[in-house]
């Protein structure tokens, strides 16, 4: 799940102009299997309220609760499963980490890893019941996406007890951006060198993907989780130092995202709410 101020694959964001954010809002939630469903309102900045402990959007939720970072969901999913999707997840972060990456080289575009190594609980419905890894970050930016970059990947792999994450980027005017680093339970961070990349098998919609592996490892899908014509997210086996890992990857294609012709596809995705309030006023 993502929470959304000024949504940057809304197209009702973008055919505003993206002068507003706090106008274009939301929560998205995914899940995944027979019964998957996808949620992603854009709400006005009526729906919109920020404290600095919770975040919410219309109905739905994130709030740190001592130690926790609880979401709840009250959403409805979009075509072609209409449903509510209702329910909480639970993050439980072994350690916060407070580091700010730039991915690009004026820092127009900025990651925070917050808890890359965690605990999840997860209770939605309808049928989604498990716990597992969890991880919690944030991009920011003063640009749009497709300003600023052509393609990325994204991923975080278990490892070692911690984590690694690798950020790879190809910037407009051709050259690349690229981050790896290694998370520890005990709350230290580091620079490493990352594996080479690897190429693997297109997406459904022919997104060209890769990550970092060690020589000779050929990653490879475990579960195809979200495919749209200029992205997709998977969860990926690759080898890293030896160490066989199974976690989250993605990749986006911005040439792709910026053509006209996606936008009303994306809105029958996307629906608009603007006029949705809070029902106590505040």
């Amino acid at each position: 799940m993502i929470g959304f101020i000024g949504s940057v694959f809304s197209p009702w964001y973008r055919w505003s102009g993206r002068r507003d954010p706090q106008d274009h809002c939301c929560i998205n939630v995914a899940t995944y299997g027979p019964k998957g469903r996808f949620t992603m309102t854009d709400r006005g900045r009526a729906a919109l309220r920020q404290s600095e402990d919770v975040f919410e959007v219309g109905p739905s939720s994130m709030r740190w609760e001592g130690d926790r970072l609880l979401i709840e969901v009250n959403e409805i999913s979009s075509p072609p499963l209409i449903s509510r999707v209702r329910g909480t997840i639970t993050l439980h972060p072994e350690a916060l980490f407070g580091q700010i990456h730039a991915l690009t080289p004026d820092a127009r575009h900025r990651w925070q890893p917050f808890a890359p190594i965690a605990r999840i609980e997860v209770d939605l419905s309808p049928a989604h019941r498990w716990q597992g890894h969890g991880y919690f970050d944030a991009n920011f930016g003063e640009t749009a996406l497709e300003t600023d970059f052509d393609y990325w990947t994204w991923g975080r792999f278990p490892h070692a007890g911690g984590a690694r994450c690798f950020y790879d980027a190809t910037l407009r005017d051709g050259t690349h951006q690229s981050t790896a680093l290694a998370f520890h339970p005990d709350g230290r961070m580091e620079d490493v060198a990352p594996p080479p990349k690897a190429r693997m098998a297109r997406s459904l919609w022919a997104v060209r993907r890769e990550t970092r592996a060690d020589a000779g490892f050929t990653p490879r899908q475990e579960l195809a989780m979200l495919d749209a014509p200029f992205y997709t997210r998977a969860t990926v086996r690759t080898r890293i130092d030896g160490q066989e890992s199974v976690g989250v990857h993605e990749a986006l294609d911005l040439r792709r995202f910026a053509s006209p012709l996606l936008k009303p596809m994306l809105a029958l995705r996307v629906p608009r709410r603007r006029n949705w309030r809070f029902q106590d006023g505040g």
